[in-house]
């Protein structure tokens, strides 16, 4: 690098260096003192104690500040994480985010605090919000039923693991609901697929409702489904069967009088073949 000739220059450009130069060290001066001077406290969260956030938090929510109520909770986990009060908080911030309709906040959070504390005396709320979010989110029965299908997961599971919990009867209606409506997709891919004439497709989707989905109110409509596109597809004593099997479930249905009508156009009449995978199915029909 070529060294700078100070002799060699004019006067102007001396004073332009020596100006430049001055600058510099102005500059640095300067930042020294901002180093020296800087409140390094402004960048740190200040710290409470614990049972102070969580009481301020329960006030908020109290009041209906849910989102000023969150803010606190989640102050605890990051001040206090694993203690008493950032479980508590936890929880509280889990019933907070569904409330507030955050539930993928709602979601993650209840899923954290049952991996943390499976053992607790809230992990059966926690999983039961879980599910609540899921439910809330669960879509019309012509759309994806992927919250549905996730609804069914979280409240099998809250069943299954705390069957005492005062949260189990209304798990199990969630779920009756989330079985209807994976039901109702079936259908309506079944229907498509018999307006076509696809009849194999068509078979498989109401199939479906029967084995998978014997207690929905879906079943009904499944049943003389199968009997018209086995009818059409040739296979009388399926046809026979699945009309026989609504009949005896439904007798007095108006899908089961239409079969019936079906059948005695081609001069047949419903009747049950022992082994037919739908006399099988037909016995965990409504409890039948």
């Amino acid at each position: 690098m070529r060294s700078t000739n100070v002799a060699g220059m004019t006067r102007t450009g001396r004073a332009a260096l020596l100006t430049v130069c001055a600058l510099g060290a102005s500059l640095l001066l300067s930042a020294c003192n901002t180093e020296k001077d800087l409140d390094l406290s402004t960048y740190v969260e200040q710290t409470d104690p614990a049972d102070v956030l969580y009481n301020q938090g329960l006030a908020n929510m109290n009041s209906g500040r849910l989102k000023e109520a969150s803010a606190k909770f989640e102050a605890i986990d990051r001040q206090h994480p694993y203690s008493e009060f950032a479980r508590k908080a936890m929880i509280m911030n889990t019933f907070a985010n569904y409330r507030q309709a955050k539930y993928e906040e709602a979601i993650n959070s209840g899923k954290r605090y049952v991996s943390l504390y499976p053992t607790s005396d809230e992990a059966a709320y926690a999983q039961y919000l879980v599910g609540l979010s899921y439910f809330r989110q669960i879509r019309d029965v012509t759309q994806d039923q992927r919250e549905a299908r996730r609804t069914l997961e979280a409240m099998e599971e809250v069943v299954q693991r705390w069957p005492e919990s005062e949260y189990v009867e209304d798990a199990q209606a969630k779920i009756r609901f989330a079985n209807d409506q994976l039901a109702g997709k079936e259908m309506q891919i079944g229907r498509y697929y018999l307006e076509r004439r696809e009849y194999v497709a068509a078979v498989r989707r109401f199939r479906g409702v029967v084995e998978e989905y014997p207690n929905t109110r879906h079943v009904e409509e499944a049943l003389a489904r199968l009997t018209e596109a086995y009818y059409a597809m040739g296979l009388v004593s399926e046809a026979q069967t699945a009309a026989a099997v609504l009949g005896h479930n439904f007798p007095d249905s108006q899908w089961y009088k239409d079969s019936y009508a079906l059948l005695q156009s081609g001069g047949l009449e419903p009747r049950e073949n022992a082994g037919s995978w739908i006399s099988r199915a037909g016995s965990a029909i409504l409890g039948g």
